[in-house]
């Protein structure tokens, strides 16, 4: 079933665009979270295999997507883009969730582990962990801070077949929609970036320690998706954080960097497995 979509008015008028899956179902619903620069348009898939059971939302945050534009930089800041999930969730009676967040997504549900921890019922970390690996943050910082200005979709594709990390995507339909997904035509007929480039100024600023955010998710059931090659997650944050957390489900995918798209075979295998243990 395809997505119902609605704009929710944030604390400053600015509109936040958030999209909801619902067939009825009545067991615990889903929260899903995407990356730095990405829409909830990402979980389409993933939110068409869980829906028949469950309610599963999603939102662009501020900046990004169809959501509203600042002139502050700093409105698209981590601590407020937590402060918009949770007046959604608010918005929409959404009391307790299953969250699913990838990178950036996955860093929010950490800051609601510490600002709301009944909101929480099980979280899925989509490569993100307390540590950013160093080469994984300058690509983001570059990637998230241009706009290529490109002639077609098709050109987007191409180029970002290109230079993103290794992904599960193997067919030129698969590439298209990932163009579809980042890229929109602008007055000028050129595709520019979803998101207001000036995202990229946040990222200069120093990283604080993320590992006391880590570990206020120890009440709740924790998966962790892992791209092996990912220059983000590095193989030594996954040890810290599964010495820190030994009950923690990992499913590690070869071959694959940043961020895994979760319709992965397996990776949706363990998500619908937390799901069923969580109700």
């Amino acid at each position: 079933m395809g997505a119902l979509t609605r704009h929710i008015s944030a604390w400053d008028g600015l509109p936040l665009l958030v999209r909801e899956w619902d067939s009825g179902g009545r067991l615990t619903p889903v929260l899903c979270l995407p990356g730095l620069v990405r829409t909830g348009e990402d979980f389409g898939e993933l939110a068409s295999a869980l829906c028949t059971e469950r309610r599963v939302v999603s939102l662009d945050y501020m900046g990004r997507g169809g959501s509203g534009r600042s002139r502050d930089v700093d409105r698209y800041a981590a601590e407020d883009c937590v402060n918009d999930i949770l007046d959604v969730c608010a918005a929409l009676h959404l009391h307790q969730a299953i969250v699913v967040g990838t990178s950036f997504g996955g860093l929010l549900a950490m800051g609601i582990a510490t600002a709301r921890p009944t909101l929480l019922r099980a979280v899925v970390l989509n490569d993100i962990g307390p540590d950013i690996g160093p080469d994984g943050a300058t690509f983001v910082r570059a990637f998230v801070a241009a706009d290529p200005a490109f002639a077609s979709l098709t050109d987007a594709a191409a180029w970002l077949r290109t230079h993103l990390p290794p992904l599960s995507l193997t067919t030129d339909a698969q590439w298209l929609r990932m163009a579809e997904l980042t890229y929109a035509q602008g007055q000028d007929g050129r595709f520019h970036p979803t998101w207001d480039t000036r995202i990229a100024r946040l990222l200069d600023r120093p990283t604080p320690d993320l590992w006391p955010l880590f570990g206020a998710l120890a009440h709740v059931p924790l998966l962790l998706v892992h791209g092996q090659v990912s220059t983000v997650l590095l193989p030594e944050t996954v040890r810290r954080m599964q010495t820190l957390r030994p009950d923690m489900t990992v499913v590690s995918l070869p071959g694959i960097g940043h961020a895994p798209t979760l319709s992965e075979p397996s990776v949706m295998e363990k998500i619908v497995a937390l799901l069923k243990a969580v109700g």
